[in-house]
This record gives C-alpha cells, sequence and structure tokens, in this order.
C-alpha cells in the first residue's frame, strides 16, 4: 500500500510573512493544496518597508514584474543606508550595497586604500562606491556593468500592506484560499504533530504542514507547541519602536537613513507617496512620550497619523522547525529593522522550507538541519546588528556607554580582532553579510586596523595614486551621468508589463 504524500500547507497568519509564503508555495509548488488563515480584524506590525537586493530575487522567482511591483506598492530604489550619528554625533557614512573599488591580483582593495590614507592620497573608502555615490547623487538607472563599471545592485523600499495585499492577488491567482477568521485554538495528534487549526465560528481546516506567520503572538509554535524563545536584549536592548508616515515631497532619495538618537536611532524610508519614520529605542533610557516628541520633531513633512507603538524583546525561538510546523516572520524571531533583514529573513525561511520539504514523512535529521542553518543565521545578522552599537565614540549617554562596553559573542569579537589588527575579514557559513558590508561598516564606525597586506606596499607611489585615483573616478562620474530617481519613477507609469 502506498502511503499518501502530504499535500496540503496552511499558514495561520497573513501580513508580509504570511503573503510572501503563500505566494512562493502556490506559485512554486504546483499540485499542493495551499490555504492561509488570516483576520481582518488582527492588525500587522508592517514596519518592514526597507529591502535589501535579495528581494529582487524572490519577486524574479516569482515572475512579478518590476515595474507593475513598484507601481502597486508605491515603491522606490534603495541604494543603500545612510548611518547619521553613530560614530559620534555629526559625523555619518554610508554602507551601500555592492562592492568598492576593485582588487589587484590576489589583495582586495580596502588594503591598498589603507595604505594610500596613511600616506594622504586617498579620497573616503566610501566615495569609492558606485552605489555610495549615486545615492548620495540622489540618482538612479539600471546600470549594465562593462569594463571599468561595476554593478549596482539595488533593493526597494515599499508600503508593506501594499506589498502584502499585491502578493495576496499574486495568491489567490495562483489558487491559493484564503479563510477569513480567528484562530480560536490548536488541535493536536495523538503524535503531538498540529492536526488542525480551529477557527471563530466552529470552523475546523486540517492540513499536513503549517506555517506560524502569527507575528509575535506565535499561536502555532509558541502557545501550541511550546517552543521557547531566546531573549538577547542584553546585547540589542531597544526594546520599543514608534512608527508614522508623513508627507514626502520631491526627488525620493534612493536610500534608506538611519540616525542615531540619544536612546536608539530614528529610520527614515521614502516611498513614492509619503515618507515611513520610526524611532527604535530603549525602555530603560526613554519614556513613551519623550520618544514620541523626539520623533515628531525630526520629520521631513507633516505627520499622516499618529505614532503607532510597538514592543518587542530581541530575540529567537529555541527552534524554528518543530514537529510539523515551521515557523517565520516575528514568530520565529525578531531582530531590528537596523539593516532592513526582517523581510529578507522571511524570505530565506521560504527558500529553506521549499529545500527541506519532504516528499513523505518529516525526519528528525532534516529538522536538525532546518533549524541549524536559522541558528547561524539568525545569529550572524545579530553579530552585524551588535558592531553598529558596540563601535560607537557616544560618550557620556547612557544607552551607548552601555553598548560600547558590553561584552559581545566570540565570533563578532573575533572578527573586530581580526580586522583591528591586519584589515582581514573571514566569513563564515554562508552568513548573510559578505566583506563588502563588514568593511563599510567597521570602516565607518571608526574602526582602523592596525596594518594592511604587505603586498599594497610593493606599489610605487604615483602607481598607487593612479590605481586610487582610477577607482573614485569611475564611482564618480558613473553616478554623475545617471538620471534622477525621480525619473526613473516616472517613467514606470509608461513601461508595459509582460
Amino acid at each position: 500500500m502506498i502511503t499518501p504524500l502530504p499535500r496540503t500547507i496552511l499558514i495561520a497568519g497573513g501580513g508580509t510573512a504570511g503573503w510572501m509564503a503563500a505566494a512562493a508555495f502556490s506559485k512554486l509548488l504546483p499540485g499542493w493544496n495551499i490555504q492561509i488563515v488570516e483576520s481582518d480584524a488582527i492588525g500587522t506590525v508592517g514596519v518592514g518597508e526597507a529591502t535589501i537586493p535579495q528581494i529582487r530575487l524572490f519577486n524574479q522567482a516569482l515572475g512579478i514584474d518590476e515595474a507593475e511591483f513598484l507601481r502597486a506598492v508605491q515603491g522606490t530604489i534603495k541604494l543603500g543606508i545612510e548611518f547619521d550619528g553613530w560614530t559620534r554625533p555629526g559625523e555619518r557614512y554610508l554602507h551601500g550595497f555592492g562592492s568598492v573599488g576593485r582588487g589587484m591580483g590576489l589583495v582586495d582593495f580596502h588594503h591598498y586604500w589603507l595604505r594610500g590614507q596613511a600616506e594622504g592620497i586617498a579620497a573616503p573608502y566610501h566615495d569609492h562606491s558606485l552605489n555610495n555615490a549615486a545615492a548620495l547623487a540622489g540618482s538612479f538607472a539600471q546600470v549594465e556593468p562593462r569594463g571599468p563599471i561595476p554593478p549596482m545592485p539595488y533593493a526597494y523600499h515599499f508600503d508593506a500592506a501594499l506589498y502584502a495585499a499585491f502578493l495576496r492577488r499574486f495568491s489567490e491567482a495562483h489558487g491559493a484560499v484564503r479563510h477569513e477568521g480567528r484562530i480560536v485554538s490548536v488541535e493536536r495528534s495523538d503524535t503531538g504533530d498540529i492536526a488542525a487549526l480551529l477557527l471563530d465560528g466552529e470552523r475546523r481546516i486540517a492540513a499536513d504542514w503549517f506555517v506560524d506567520a502569527t507575528g509575535f503572538a506565535a499561536l502555532l509554535i509558541g502557545d501550541a507547541l511550546g517552543v521557547g524563545y531566546q531573549d538577547w536584549t542584553q546585547w540589542l536592548p531597544c526594546d520599543r519602536a514608534l512608527a508614522v508616515p508623513c508627507e514626502g515631497a520631491g526627488n525620493p532619495l534612493p536610500y534608506t537613513r538611519a540616525t542615531a538618537r540619544s536612546a536608539g536611532w530614528q529610520w527614515r524610508i521614502p516611498l513614492q507617496h509619503r515618507i515611513g519614520n520610526g524611532y527604535v529605542y530603549s525602555s530603560a533610557h526613554l519614556s513613551d512620550d519623550e520618544a514620541a516628541v523626539t520623533l515628531l520633531a525630526n520629520l521631513d513633512g507633516a505627520p499622516l497619523a499618529d505614532p503607532k507603538p510597538l514592543r518587542f524583546a530581541t530575540g529567537k525561538r529555541d527552534a524554528f522547525w518543530d514537529r510539523n510546523c515551521v515557523a517565520i516572520g516575528l514568530a520565529s524571531g525578531f531582530l531590528e529593522p537596523l539593516e532592513s533583514t526582517s523581510i529578507h529573513l522571511v524570505q530565506t525561511a521560504i527558500a529553506r522550507i521549499l529545500q527541506f520539504l519532504p516528499r513523505g514523512a518529516m525526519h528528525e535529521a532534516d529538522r536538525a538541519e532546518y533549524n541549524r542553518l536559522t541558528h547561524v543565521e539568525y545569529d550572524r545578522v545579530r553579530d552585524f546588528l551588535m558592531l553598529h552599537y558596540h563601535a560607537n565614540q557616544r560618550v557620556g549617554e547612557p544607552l551607548w556607554d552601555a553598548v560600547r562596553s558590553m561584552a559581545l559573542p566570540d565570533e563578532l569579537a573575533r572578527k573586530i580582532a581580526l580586522f583591528k589588527s591586519s584589515a582581514r575579514l573571514s566569513r563564515r557559513d554562508d552568513e548573510l553579510f559578505a566583506e563588502p558590508g563588514w568593511l563599510q561598516v567597521m570602516l565607518g564606525q571608526g574602526i582602523v586596523p592596525q596594518a594592511w597586506h604587505p603586498s599594497a606596499d610593493a606599489l610605487p607611489r604615483d602607481d598607487l595614486a593612479g590605481f586610487l585615483g582610477a577607482a573614485h573616478s569611475v564611482a564618480q562620474r558613473t553616478a554623475a551621468a545617471l538620471p534622477p530617481h525621480r525619473a526613473f519613477l516616472d517613467s514606470l507609469a509608461q513601461r508595459v508589463f509582460a
């Protein structure tokens, strides 16, 4: 007798996470029954309006037309993130996507730059990045790399609610079925697996696989299955946020801005129809009322709503896949949106689910490997966020003094020590942020290596100046030739969709 294969996936919760999962499964799992439970009465967090370049791969895998997508979600282009005041007040740098300069032989560009800086013949490091130069010029075009011109990777800013609605239309067009209602309880089988969700109105929906996208409530992975949560407040002490949209005008900047404040940081995300703003802060160092005053006093235009409060504990689940349930989004963990990783963590969870999806019975070896990979991902993103806080020189402010002196996880301490000693970086376990990102943030935060690779000394001084000058010139001249970001956005209305 042939055992029937599991063919039904039930996604608990909508929002960005739930509808990303529904869109991917309905498109990429033909023959499967994809269902989603969502309640219009339950609001979503909706602060994930900035992304990183991998989101384009997700949209491309689904066959989504970029122009149609950007129109539907009021999207703009993102070339990187500007960090204002993170080293000390009044200083800023931009972590742009993509490479900075070009290496020579086996030696990376930054080793030559470090020597050039020491000899007084190098422009600021970040000025050798095409993404940085274009972002600060307010320009954008889809650049085809050729000759000395490097690629210019980009991501998006978008309205998270509009993105969820866009994906809902996509998912339902590909066969996903939505059930409106609240989850009243979770039914378990004799084996301990989840058997069904019981909704209001005495409705029961059974499935083989369950995806918990119920946000901080974690109704399946937490409440029903009892999987614990690891609190990382000792490393990332901000535990609250206020979010508010405001009016925007002119040419939207093609980058996100993160501005350090006395007890946290403020985000600025430009969309076509408004600007998204928020203040992430530590309640131990600032009251909610004080946070609201600071946020509202630092907007570009009139607020379009009252600030929306959000409370959270940064951290992750003890396990992300337990029995026949996988948690994604806020149900799996929370890392503040400093480097715009929230939506990306949903994307990688979906990709990993597709990778480990069993043909028949589920096996513990698969669960263990899924959980191991996800733990590594969360830990390394946490370390990257911690770097921004730890490497600060905002002396005399209690929050910043505390994070500057905190004990670091071993892997982050190793990375910083290695870079300080010899300007070297080593990326492990296929972690999300590659060397260019670590370099830009370390140098931007004022971490200066004591030495560079000895091969960089072999280049004559005049040749070194020419090499560095050429990298700087390519970035600046290419960026100056690009049209304004607004021109690209205006062209979306004329583009014909496939």
